[in-house]
């Protein structure tokens, strides 16, 4: 099951995300990842593995598992690469081991100090705060975004984390719209003002913590996870199924590509699972009363600064 975005290319509505995969754990979970079924992998140069993704990728097409045209490859530009987008995203490429790239994100809507290509510092003041680097525009930097689809590095180019606004004004300047803006969304954090904003202009949403981040962000952030939620219970009894598989189907109901993250094999095949029911619509609705406008990946605990404010 896929999207057809704007650029033409088909992206698989369920994919996995690779943060906070340890590096001696990737080029397994991967390999597995493929054999279950998956065909999507979303990194980002900033979650420091994107050399031992390039290396299990590679022994995936060395040993016919599966073709490069099989698989669809996301990275991200980080915040410190915003004035050296053409580098960073050659840069990704060599670690990944790949002549092309299916998407390119702007990982965050902010430039920050330059700390050497791919190095994805988040470099800070003597404040403490983050050091955002007010020279470079946005405009500037999507011009450098569709160097990348003109020269044939990238197929598709996107952006992650803008708002209604920072959206609206990309599709102005844009002469390569936006396919995809990938965002938290999850049923804490509809989000459906922006998810349906961007779905009417024809830029795909992805969901990058589709899970409310589960144990990952409860131990960087000390946020709560929707999972636990009591509404869940009973569609869980229903359909046989778990929470974060609800959760996953009715993000696929809703039209966005989930990018659900796990390190264990069992959750690999258990998300990916999540085709053989449907949800009606009352419980699409019961659903969206868990709403709490809750927003559980909080940068703002590292960065110094509140750029959601």
């Amino acid at each position: 099951m896929s999207i057809k975005l704007n650029s033409g290319f088909e992206m698989p509505i369920i994919g996995l995300g690779v943060w906070r995969m340890d590096g001696k754990d990737v080029k397994n979970l991967l390999l597995h990842a493929i054999k279950i079924g998956y065909r999507h992998f979303d990194c980002a140069a900033d979650y420091k593995n994107e050399a031992e993704v390039g290396e299990a990728l590679a022994e995936a097409f060395s040993s016919g598992l599966v073709k490069r045209e099989d698989l669809f490859i996301t990275t991200k530009l980080w915040n410190s690469d915003h004035g050296h987008v053409v580098e960073a995203c050659k840069d990704s490429l060599q670690k990944l081991q790949l002549d092309y790239l299916d998407l390119y994100l702007i990982h965050f809507p902010v430039a920050t100090r330059h700390t050497g290509v791919g190095a994805t510092g988040s470099a800070l003041g003597e404040d403490g705060v983050l050091d955002i680097d007010t020279t470079i525009t946005l405009e500037t930097t999507w011009r450098d975004m569709e160097k990348l689809v003109s020269t044939g590095l990238v197929r598709s180019i996107g952006i992650s984390n803008y708002d209604i606004f920072l959206t609206r004004d990309c599709l102005a300047y844009a002469k390569v719209k936006p396919a995809v803006n990938q965002i938290e969304t999850h049923p804490y954090f509809q989000r459906d003002s922006l998810v349906n904003f961007c779905q009417k202009h024809g830029v795909c949403v992805t969901a990058h913590t589709p899970l409310g981040g589960a144990v990952a962000n409860t131990e960087w952030f000390g946020t709560v996870s929707c999972l636990e939620d009591p509404i869940l219970k009973g569609l869980t009894e229903k359909y046989k199924k778990t929470a974060a598989q609800i959760v996953l189907r009715w993000g696929i109901q809703r039209n966005t590509v989930v990018i659900p993250k796990s390190s264990k094999l069992e959750r690999l095949k258990e998300n990916f699972e999540v085709f053989d029911f449907e949800l009606n619509e009352d419980e699409m609705n019961t659903i969206k009363t868990m709403e709490r406008d809750y927003r559980t990946n909080q940068p703002a605990k590292f960065w110094g600064i509140n750029l959601y404010a």
